[in-house]
């Protein structure tokens, strides 16, 4: 069996954690972030936890953690 390529783009985005389970972190707070509010901003910092409907794709894409 030949070994399996990593998905770089998602390797480069996702971590697994030691459970098993994949974390992210949000999107749009990179830029134009005047007209965000703080608290918006504030919630978009912390990173959070992959949908469980997307984690079957994501293992297939990161079949050796990330």
């Amino acid at each position: 069996m030949p070994k399996l390529k990593t998905h770089r783009g998602a390797a480069k985005r996702i971590k697994q954690t030691a459970s098993g389970r994949f974390k992210r972190h949000h999107a749009y707070h990179s830029h134009i972030l005047s007209k965000k509010t703080r608290k918006r901003k504030r919630n978009l910092r912390s990173a959070v936890m992959v949908e469980a409907t997307q984690s079957k794709v994501l293992a297939k894409m990161l079949p050796y953690g990330a």
